[in-house]
């Protein structure tokens, strides 16, 4: 009896110790699946007022939570540069005054230099104010009872629009007018006007932590706007065009001859009428001139009045790209988001184009991928040489991944940079993101002070992506912005990034006039000059326009000089270059005001928009009706109009804003723990097999 009892109270043992064993294993993989990867402290939960959220309608009926009706673009672009007037229509079908918040993207490029508004038969012109001063007269107005409207730059690509004081079925155009430099790239001219800003991760760390305007409602996933969207663009360019085409959008286009031209070289375009949304992702317009050639030349503009100024833009086409003898090796890191907003298209597309990429480097070159949301590891301990064997175990453990969690850029940034490289390599690091986050300032400023290290490409991927970021990181790593909308883009925009890191066409790259007197020039320091994309210079000029710009520097060939003549009769009237002057200077005074941290140069910044009528950081657009219309302002409330999600983002993009992990294959550490939980299991189970075995033979 003693044996078969003790067996019993073995099996008991067994089965609770198995059990108990489970317990822990699950217990243990619950708390470390809920880890982020290589666990850092967790951000806590953001509320309303610093993150977006789903916007949920009213059933009040008296309330309009959907006030903006209307969005009209009439684009015009003459040559290189496009004048571009936007109409909101703002309509208050409810039965209470409201004053309507709108946030909305612009082109990085813009100079927004005019804003008026319609109210019924009376046209209100806003005023150039200092930002402060502008929210204070819009403050009072609405207080007052007046219907005003306030349009303040937040980043250099997001704008808001306020209207105070719209009253039941009033409707209110509020009209913006900006100018904007087309600068061509491998003979391409390009017009983009973005439509929506996505949500972004707001990291603790970044200066917008409490920006109100990050805190934008946005409609659940397939929820369209409800709101009219136009659009029709007129080009007049200098010679035929050769094709005019949309990737983003359905379009229509109508061509026509110049009297005495060899070709059409205007058209007129405008959306095909379609049941999709067309404002929930970037409209992008491409078209080519015949011959496909820049068209190098010097544009002047002659001020009026004794104390007015004169302003120029050359425009120089690069030499032809020639293949160097032998290019050095160079060292690549792939800083890749895998966070919550890049899941689908966005991150499918990207592992698209890194095989490219990666698949494209030489066999001397080295190697590594970092990949990063909530936080960030590497593939590698260190850099790898390109061999097909690399290259093939990288891209297939890339494919592992699917988009969740938040977007650390600035931890990803930095293990980048710090990761050790060899004596003499050079190094570039490849960002590819749809950059839905708030710590452009912050990126910046790490980027720069970096240079010495590293220098940064940037590769934008999505339907509505935050251009300031992509193109600032590029800009201050002294590198290339490249932006892909569609998922076909991705192959040419691969090769064009191979063909400029393998051989800058142009070094040591000198500008310098010769017989005219200029000033002001930008940008006061020329970087190398990479293929297809052309050396753009601003600057202002005094006395006769004559002489000639030359051109030097270092080919792969040797020496390069090139030379272009001032043609004394040329049109003067190009108004438009006042502006785009001052906003390059503004964007220069920026990115030196990102470096040094502060706003040291905010005055300056603010005189240059004030003199120049110009949309900046510290100056706003105020228009303010003198008739005070709404007798009780106090009951007035604030409707914060929803933006729809851009075309291929998922409403996980809001879990990574609000700060949420959302792991998508387990980490090292977490599978090693698995493992070894799992192992226990086993080694228990065998032994408990081994001791049944021997009390049977016995």
């Amino acid at each position: 009896m003693d044996a078969p009892a003790t067996s019993q109270t073995d099996r008991r043992s067994g089965r609770w110790l198995w059990l108990a064993t489970l317990a822990i294993a699950g217990a243990s993989f619950v708390a470390l699946s809920l880890q982020p990867l290589h666990a850092q402290e967790a951000p806590a939960p953001r509320s309303r007022t610093e993150s977006p959220y789903f916007f949920v309608k009213s059933d009040d009926p008296t309330l309009d939570r959907l006030p903006l009706k209307g969005t009209e673009v009439d684009v015009r672009v003459s040559g290189v540069i496009a004048d571009v007037t936007v109409t909101q229509t703002y309509r208050n079908e409810g039965q209470r005054a409201i004053e309507a918040r709108y946030v909305f993207p612009g082109s990085t490029r813009a100079a927004v230099g005019a804003l008026d508004v319609r109210l019924g038969d009376r046209l209100i012109t806003a005023q150039i104010r200092e930002k402060a001063q502008a929210r204070i007269d819009y403050d009072a107005a609405r207080k007052e009872g007046r219907t005003a409207a306030l349009l303040e730059q937040h980043l250099s690509n997001v704008f808001q629009m306020n209207v105070a004081n719209i009253l039941p079925g009033d409707e209110v155009k509020v009209r913006l007018r900006y100018t904007e430099l087309l600068v061509p790239q491998g003979g391409n001219y390009q017009f983009v006007f973005p439509t929506v800003v996505g949500p972004r991760y707001n990291s603790p760390q970044s200066e917008n932590a409490r920006a109100r305007w990050v805190a934008q409602p946005t409609l659940r996933a397939g929820v369209e706007a409800g709101t009219a969207f136009r659009l029709k663009v007129a080009l007049d360019t200098p010679m035929a065009l050769h094709e005019v085409r949309s990737a983003t959008h359905a379009i229509e286009v109508s061509r026509r001859e110049a009297a005495g031209g060899d070709g059409a070289n205007h058209a007129d375009v405008s959306l095909a009428r379609s049941a999709a949304p067309a404002d929930n992702r970037d409209f992008v317009l491409d078209w080519r001139l015949a011959g496909e050639r820049i068209q190098s030349g010097l544009m002047l503009y002659q001020g009026q009045g004794n104390d007015a100024e004169n302003f120029f833009l050359a425009m120089v086409e690069p030499p032809k790209a020639v293949a160097a003898n032998a290019i050095a090796p160079r060292d690549y890191i792939f800083v890749v988001d895998i966070s919550g907003s890049m899941h689908g298209f966005p991150l499918d597309t990207a592992k698209a184009m890194l095989e490219r990429l990666i698949g494209g480097l030489r066999p001397s070159d080295t190697f590594n991928v970092l990949l990063f949301s909530g936080s960030n590891r590497m593939l590698s301990p260190h850099s790898v040489p390109a061999t097909r064997a690399n290259i093939t175990q990288a891209l297939a453990t890339i494919q592992n991944y699917g988009g969740g969690g938040s977007t650390e850029l600035i931890p990803a940034l930095k293990r980048a940079y710090a990761e050790p490289k060899a004596e003499g390599v050079s190094r570039t690091l490849v960002v590819v993101t749809d950059g839905y986050v708030t710590v452009e300032r912050e990126a910046f400023e790490l980027v720069r002070r970096n240079l010495d290290r590293a220098n940064l490409f940037a590769f934008g991927i999505g339907s509505s992506v935050n251009r300031h970021l992509m193109e600032g990181l590029a800009r201050a790593g002294m590198g290339e912005p490249f932006v892909i909308t569609d998922p076909i883009q991705a192959p040419e925009q691969a090769a064009r990034f191979k063909r400029m890191v393998e051989s800058p066409v142009l070094t040591q790259v000198k500008a310098r006039f010769e017989g005219l007197d200029v000033y002001d020039v930008e940008p006061q320091a020329l970087p190398d000059l990479l293929g297809e994309r052309p050396l753009i210079l601003f600057g202002k000029w005094r006395g006769e326009a004559r002489g000639r710009l030359v051109i030097e520097g270092r080919s792969a060939e040797g020496p390069y000089r090139q030379e272009l003549r001032i043609d004394p009769a040329a049109r003067r009237d190009a108004a438009a270059l006042r502006s785009l002057w001052a906003r390059h200077r503004i964007a220069s005074l920026s990115d030196q005001e990102s470096l040094e941290g502060g706003d040291a140069l905010r005055q300056r910044i603010t005189d240059l928009g004030l003199r120049h009528g110009l949309l900046t950081q510290y100056t706003s657009f105020i228009a303010v009706d003198q008739v005070v219309r709404n007798t009780a302002p106090q009951n007035a409330t604030g409707v914060d109009q929803p933006l729809p999600l851009p075309q291929g983002v998922g409403e996980s993009a809001l879990g990574q804003s609000l700060g949420a992990e959302v792991p998508s294959t387990p980490e090292p550490e977490l599978m090693g723990a698995v493992a070894v939980v799992l192992g226990m299991l086993a080694m228990l189970r065998r032994r408990a097999r081994r001791r049944d075995a021997r009390r049977l033979t016995s």
